[in-house]
């Protein structure tokens, strides 16, 4: 036998120690994080299971099964597989894990030979009854009291009891949207009450229209939403704001209504203001543009019967909502002007040589965004 020296105060080591403890306070030292134990807890039974699962068809692997488990006893309540599933239960990684399955080793040697059959639910057994780490669902705290609303249904069905199914908590309610109060059973501001008794409440939410209500249509406000407005019947009825005067929007934009407010969306490029998407809805066409039976197209400008392109050797390219002027086919635009590419070697000798096929997209065409 190895006997195990055990440092003394004298040891400057456990002398540190010993004064860090001092001075941290008492329940830094004590308390207990009993959820956080709790969840591991519960995963190591859950891992025990699984690993029940993959050993269900395993044997001692001899080869003679039956001379195995005649000799050595079954497989099934084997210590051998038992050791099995102990050594997949924690990632080596997992601290908590390994330090609750070592601490607590007899526990699971004593349910695996004498308790199993009689308690057949280890997570019960063990983390619950055993090491107390746990309580049943709907119960709470060190002595596992019962929530609010009962074990069934915790804070009566809408929300969730502070601690439940754990040594911790205070067993308040956290209630659902919808919900308020101790016991969860009143109904938020938004919501209304569709049935209630001293231990069931169903709160439905209030038309989006409505600033509290007595039912679920635009018909049971207590009073009106911001963009909404009571009809004569007392109907909270949409506002309209497009149809204001003046429009909400900017001289670029068209209104859109929606339920309770507007928006504000980007005319079409080819619009000059509009009442709606697309160059079928604009108030007047854009520069560029013409109005075609009411939507509004391209203007051709290099078809017009005067000239747009006025400078010699000068030819007009159609674009969208414009035109460009370009230097024909074998002249390249030089300080404003078209020359001939031979002209401008001969001028410019030091210039590289220009490929005649390059000269149909000049590299400065006049641009025009505008007539």
């Amino acid at each position: 036998m190895v006997t195990r020296m055990s440092p003394t105060l004298h040891d400057p080591s456990v002398s540190k120690m010993f004064c860090i403890l001092l001075a941290l306070p008492l329940g830094s030292v004590f308390t207990k994080d009993f959820k956080a134990l709790c969840t591991t807890c519960r995963q190591i039974t859950h891992n025990f299971d699984k690993g029940l699962e993959k050993t269900v068809k395993q044997n001692f692997g001899g080869g003679n099964t039956a001379w195995e488990e005649r000799k050595l006893s079954k497989y099934e309540s084997s210590e051998i597989r038992l050791v099995e599933i102990l050594e997949g239960l924690c990632d080596s990684s997992s601290f908590e894990c390994n330090h609750m399955v070592e601490e607590h080793e007899e526990h699971f040697e004593t349910w695996w030979f004498k308790r199993k059959a009689k308690h057949p639910d280890l997570f019960k057994w063990f983390c619950i009854d055993s090491i107390k780490m746990c309580c049943p669902k709907g119960s709470f705290g060190p002595d596992c009291n019962t929530c609010i609303g009962g074990l069934e249904r915790p804070c009566h069905g809408n929300g969730k009891c502070d601690g439940d199914g754990t040594r911790d908590g205070n067993g308040k309610c956290s209630c659902d949207k919808g919900y308020e109060g101790e016991f969860c059973l009143d109904c938020s501001d938004g919501f209304f009450s569709e049935l209630r008794n001293d231990t069931f409440s169903l709160c439905k939410e209030c038309h989006e229209s409505c600033v509290g209500c007595f039912g679920g249509t635009r018909n049971d406000c207590k009073d009106c939403s911001k963009g909404w407005e009571k009809d004569q019947e007392g109907a909270c009825i949409d506002i309209n704001e497009c149809l204001k005067d003046p429009l909400p929007c900017k001289d670029d934009q068209y209104c859109l209504n929606t339920d309770g407010s507007f928006s504000c969306k980007a005319c079409n490029t080819k619009c000059s203001g509009c009442k709606g998407p697309g160059a079928d809805s604009c108030l007047t066409c854009a520069v560029g543009y013409k109005d075609e039976g009411g939507t509004c197209t391209d203007v051709n400008e290099c078809e017009q019967s005067e000239a747009v392109c006025i400078k010699e050797h000068q030819e007009c390219f159609n674009t969208d909502g414009s035109f460009t002027c370009q230097c024909t086919t074998g002249f390249q635009e030089q300080d404003g002007v078209c020359v001939k590419l031979q002209e401008q070697a001969e001028e410019n000798p030091d210039l590289p040589a220009i490929n005649s096929e390059d000269s149909q997209t000049p590299d400065s065409p006049d641009k025009h965004e505008d007539l």
